[in-house]
């Protein structure tokens, strides 16, 4: 009797430890996934005193567009020239809403199609951990909620921009 009290001990030990394992993976991966979001989605989502406007583009070369900017909001003076990461879907010559990065040159765009896109690396996690979840916790239900809402965003911001 004691071998078997000893074996069910040490099948507990191990189920918790891959528990325990798995769920900080998930759990760090999602972490993961609203840092980076955050850099951008932060310009976007809270755009109260910050500086807005519009933006044509009018070059693109190393994975950068820039352009002429015009201000929306009061009290900001127009800009000759701009950056935009070209990963977001832009044209030459099309006028894209935008907002500034405090105190540098850079843009991101803003609207539903700017707000999807920032929010694109937090799919791409939850579609990892949707992974993790099913594999290493075996909570499919859980797994396919997380993969349903990370392939819906990332599907989205495609659609939108």
């Amino acid at each position: 009797m004691p071998a078997l009290t000893s074996r069910q001990n040490t099948f507990a030990a191990l189920r918790f430890g891959r528990l325990a394992a798995m769920g900080t993976i998930a759990a760090l991966l999602l972490i993961a996934g609203v840092w980076a979001s955050w850099g951008t989605a932060q310009h976007v989502m809270l755009t109260k005193g910050r500086e807005r406007g519009t933006m044509t583009v009018t070059r693109c070369a190393d994975d950068r567009c820039t352009g002429p900017y015009r201000p929306t909001s009061e009290g900001y003076t127009p800009r000759d020239r701009v950056v935009l990461d070209s990963e977001v879907a832009v044209e030459k010559g099309r006028t894209y809403t935008v907002a500034v990065k405090p105190g540098s040159d850079e843009v991101v765009r803003t609207g539903p199609g700017g707000l999807l896109y920032a929010w694109v690396p937090l799919g791409g996690a939850l579609l990892l951990a949707s992974m993790v979840v099913a594999g290493g916790l075996r909570l499919t239900r859980l797994a396919w909620a997380l993969g349903g809402a990370g392939l819906t965003l990332v599907t989205a911001a495609f659609v939108a921009l």
